[in-house]
Parts: structure tokens; C-alpha cells; sequence
């Protein structure tokens, strides 16, 4: 039969070999020493601002007893799975870069799907939960304490955590029962496209079910996040006569669903098309804008615009620098 394998002989005894576990080689971007040092840098300082950016909403939340509020502790979980999903794989990315190395064990790169598929599953139904509940807030403000209770908000955090599980266990265990041919990954990380690649057997049957779960689940939560905005804008054009509140609350919204959009247009896009040979490194640009602009942006949008954050946040700078710089007594001889 003809080989299916790119980069090894055909035989039955090579392709009973290569289903044992096997080191892979981590190719994205330049392996020009300049260009490392560009993608060590310009990573390392998104990575610093994601890191300060959700650590501050976490500890902002946690401080204030205001914030202890059905939203925010939704925005601490986006936080928190923003958090995970970026530490899974770009310290990764930076290390081989420092060190001029592109190697990953077999274990190490299934662990890091795992867990990076499981942040992001649960971050779009995260999403999807904090839509609902900016619609429950804005078009039916008087029966917010009774439909968000602390009981329910805490049973759909903890159900977009599980579905998340589910979503990466299922994946993961689909994509690591196939035997490969090749251990060159062209991508910064262990990403299921590349992985199905250099796969030697059809993995598209294989992922086929998994990635109609997926898929269902995902336009489940697009359709759920796009009628909750829908109907707020509805809400907001029938309830604010003031043009300026109107422009105010939409400043408010349109972030948001900029960001939903571009996380699942281009998950969607690069899980669901071919991937790419491009001297341009297409599929590395578009698995940047998905693992790393959200959890950039979301502590932009979600707090840093909103004023009881801002004055939370001031409060504590301003207490810590008066700590800092009080006075001692005299000390009297």
C-alpha cells in the first residue's frame, strides 16, 4: 500500500514502532536565532501584561466587598482560565526559545493539549454564562437577585468547567490513540490540526465525532452570547432616550462581542480548515489571536473600563502607597 507517512519509510514494522509514545519537535515560527529572540520577547512581555491584568482582577475581587458580586465572580473565573490557558503554553514557547531547543516529551505535549483545550472549552462557556448575565441584569433588572443566586451562579461556573473537562478529555484521548509518522509539530505548541497532520492514519474519521461535539457545543454558545447582546441592545435602545447613555452602554458591549468573535472565528477556522505550508506562518498568527489577544484584552474590557473596578484599584494602589510612605514617629531620648 502506499505510504500515508511524509517523512518515514512505509513498512509494518516502522508503523508498529512509531504508535509507542515518541519526543516531538515543536517547529513554529523562525528557527533564526534573531527571530527567536523577537518571538522570546514580544511573548514574554504579553505574557507579563496577561499575568498582571487577571492577577489584579483576582486580587481586586477578593479585597472588595462590592465586587463580591454574581458578575465579578464569573469575571474571576474568565481570570483564572485566561491564566491557565496562556501558562500552558507560552512559558513553554519561551523557554524553548531561550534555550534554542524545540523539544517536548510525548507526555509533556499530551498534557499540555489536555489542559489547554480544557481552559479554552471552558472559557467560551464562561463567555456564554457572563452574556446571560449581563441579559438578566439589563433586561430584567428586578428579578436579577432571584434568578442569580449565589447557588445557581456557582452551579454554571462549575458546569462550564466540567463541559470544558469533558470537551479536552475527549479530544485528547481521540488525538493520542492515533500512531504518528512524523515529530514535527509546526506550532509554537501541541495543537490537535498539527497533530492530526502528521497523524498515519485517517484522523479525520477518528476526530470526526469529537469535533461535532465540540462543534455543537461551540455554536451552542455563539447563539446563546449573540441572542443575550441582541436583546440588550434592544433593551438599552427602548429604555435610554439619552443618545450619550446609549453610545456609553454600547462601548460597553461591542468590545465584548469583538473578542467572542475573534476567539471563535479563529478557533473555529483553524480546527475546522487544513492547515497551512505557508512561508507566512499563517496558522502561528491565527493560534496567537486565539491563545493570546483574548486573555490580553479581557481585563481591558471586562474591568479596566468599568468605574467600581477602577476605583477599587485606586483605593489599593493609594492604600499601599500611603503605607509605604507614612512617616515613623520620633523617638524620643
Amino acid at each position: 500500500r502506499p505510504s500515508m507517512c511524509p517523512y518515514f519509510p512505509a513498512t509494518v514494522l516502522d508503523l508498529e514502532k512509531l504508535r509507542l509514545p515518541v519526543d516531538f519537535l515543536l517547529m513554529g515560527f523562525s528557527e533564526q536565532r534573531e527571530l527567536q529572540i523577537l518571538h522570546l520577547a514580544v511573548f514574554t512581555a504579553m505574557y507579563m501584561a496577561i499575568l498582571i491584568g487577571n492577577f489584579l482582577i483576582i486580587i481586586l475581587v477578593a479585597r472588595t466587598t462590592h465586587l463580591q458580586t454574581p458578575m465579578y465572580f464569573f469575571l474571576v473565573n474568565l481570570s483564572i482560565v485566561d491564566l491557565g490557558s496562556t501558562t500552558v503554553t507560552i512559558p513553554r514557547s519561551i523557554s524553548n526559545a531561550l534555550m534554542n531547543t524545540t523539544h517536548i516529551s510525548y507526555s509533556e505535549c499530551a498534557a499540555q493539549m489536555l489542559l489547554f483545550l480544557f481552559f479554552m472549552s471552558s472559557d467560551i462557556f464562561l463567555l456564554a454564562v457572563m452574556a446571560y448575565d449581563r441579559y438578566v441584569a439589563i433586561c430584567h433588572p428586578l428579578h436579577y437577585s432571584s434568578v442569580m443566586k449565589w447557588g445557581r451562579c456557582i452551579q454554571l461556573a462549575g458546569g462550564a468547567w466540567a463541559a470544558g473537562f469533558l470537551n479536552a478529555a475527549l479530544h485528547t484521548g481521540t488525538i493520542f490513540s492515533l500512531p504518528f509518522c512524523s515529530n514535527i509539530i509546526t506550532q509554537f505548541f501541541c495543537e490537535i490540526p498539527h497533530l492530526m497532520k502528521i497523524s498515519c492514519s485517517d484522523p479525520y474519521f477518528s476526530e470526526m465525532w469529537a469535533l461535532l461535539f465540540s462543534s455543537a457545543l461551540g455554536l451552542g454558545c455563539f447563539v446563546l452570547i449573540v441572542t443575550s447582546y441582541v436583546q440588550i441592545f434592544t433593551a438599552v435602545l427602548r429604555i435610554m432616550p439619552s443618545m450619550a447613555n446609549r453610545q456609553k452602554a454600547f462601548s460597553t458591549c461591542i468590545p465584548h462581542i469583538t473578542v467572542v468573535c475573534i476567539l471563535l472565528f479563529t478557533s473555529v477556522f483553524t480546527y475546522l480548515m487544513p492547515t497551512s505550508n505557508s512561508p507566512y506562518h499563517l496558522d502561528e498568527v491565527l493560534a496567537v489571536l486565539y491563545t493570546v489577544v483574548p486573555p490580553l484584552m479581557n481585563p481591558i474590557i471586562y474591568s479596566m473600563r468599568n468605574k467600581d473596578v477602577k476605583t477599587a484599584l485606586w483605593k489599593l494602589l493609594s492604600f499601599n502607597f500611603g503605607k509605604k510612605t507614612k512617616k515613623m514617629p520620633p523617638i524620643c531620648l
